[in-house]
């Protein structure tokens, strides 16, 4: 499903959350490690698939947030910066 872009998106550092409004009545707040073990990259999907969970510091958060049309890159604290998530795969990570 192709999800439109959020109304608005704010990257809460102090409580290393993303905070999304979807419409008046939606928002979701996923947590950058979340996000970050949730990645949609090539690499993280794959290691994903084969089984190789790949641990994540807690400490990590979001660093920069380059939102296009169809999605957003998050660059984390960790150097990762490859996955572009699109907005139907975040809408679908747990409605608030």
């Amino acid at each position: 499903m192709n999800r439109p872009a959020p109304r608005e998106i704010k990257n809460r550092r102090a409580e290393k959350q993303l905070f999304i409004q979807w419409s008046e009545t939606e928002q979701q707040t996923i947590s950058h490690l979340r996000l970050r073990g949730l990645c949609p990259c090539s690499q993280c999907r794959a290691a994903r698939i084969r089984g190789q969970i790949s641990l994540v510091d807690e400490s990590v958060t979001v660093e920069k947030i380059n939102p296009f049309p169809y999605g957003v890159q998050l660059v984390f604290s960790d150097g990762h910066d490859r996955g572009i998530f699109p907005w139907s795969y975040l809408f679908e990570m747990e409605l608030s």
